[in-house]
């Protein structure tokens, strides 16, 4: 085990297991994308919580490992060379703790660029669209009297939809038939999109059957029950 006290964030998140993972987050679409993985994997971890409303992720300890000032971010102990690793982006995040623990992420080089090209679809695509969508209809984007940039993120979003619908049509999982990083990352911003910003009507949801067959699968799965609602 390596000594964290060297890393600043632990000064205001102190590590009561210094010997697992530290993951500092929020229970938003991506910051359960690591706790997710995390229950998922059985990988060792203590969670921190990030206020927004206090301003955590804009004080100093927090950028002292992710100067983007973004949650998840982690910082494991035991990391390649046995040496401690910071770590931010959901994604990078992902991909680190799927290699860690050997799950989640195929084997094979066709396969894992399968995973992965997914993984990239919903980070270019899904979480930022989605996000948008989010602010123009349930915060204060949807003061608006203009609509025009709500419809725009609603088009974009049903498009989205439609990619994920037809590929489910072929596969049980986005990247093939088995469940992988690309799934963590993406059903997340799927169950915020119909639920926290209330958009499955308006996006029109019930239009997208395997859609919503796959989401419910994912939410039944019991590591992403509790991975939803980690930090508490």
């Amino acid at each position: 085990m390596n000594e964290l006290s060297a890393f600043d964030i632990t000064a205001k998140w102190p590590a009561q297991h210094p010997d697992r993972i530290q993951l500092y987050s929020l229970p938003t679409p991506n910051g359960v994308k690591a706790s997710i993985m995390l229950e998922e994997t059985g990988l060792p971890y203590e969670a921190h919580k990030v206020s927004f409303e206090t301003g955590d992720q804009m004080s100093p300890a927090f950028l002292s490992l992710n100067p983007n000032n973004k949650i998840p971010a982690i910082l494991d102990p035991n990391g390649p060379g046995g040496k401690p690793l910071p770590l931010f982006e959901s994604g990078a995040i992902l991909i680190y703790l799927a290699e860690k623990s050997g799950k989640f992420l195929p084997q094979d080089p066709a396969g894992r660029y399968q995973a992965i090209q997914w993984l990239m679809f919903q980070m270019g695509g899904i979480g930022p669209m989605f996000g948008q969508l989010g602010f123009f209809h349930k915060f204060a984007g949807r003061e608006y009297e203009d609509k025009r940039p709500r419809d725009r993120y609603v088009a974009e979003s049903k498009r989205l939809l439609g990619v994920l619908e037809s590929q489910l049509s072929r596969h049980q999982w986005l990247a093939g038939e088995e469940y992988s990083i690309a799934d963590i990352a993406t059903f997340p911003w799927v169950n915020n999109l119909v639920g926290f910003y209330d958009a499955g009507e308006l996006v029109g949801f019930k239009d997208f059957p395997r859609v919503q067959a796959a989401l419910e699968v994912f939410r039944a799965r019991p590591a992403v029950a509790a991975g939803l609602k980690i930090p508490g």
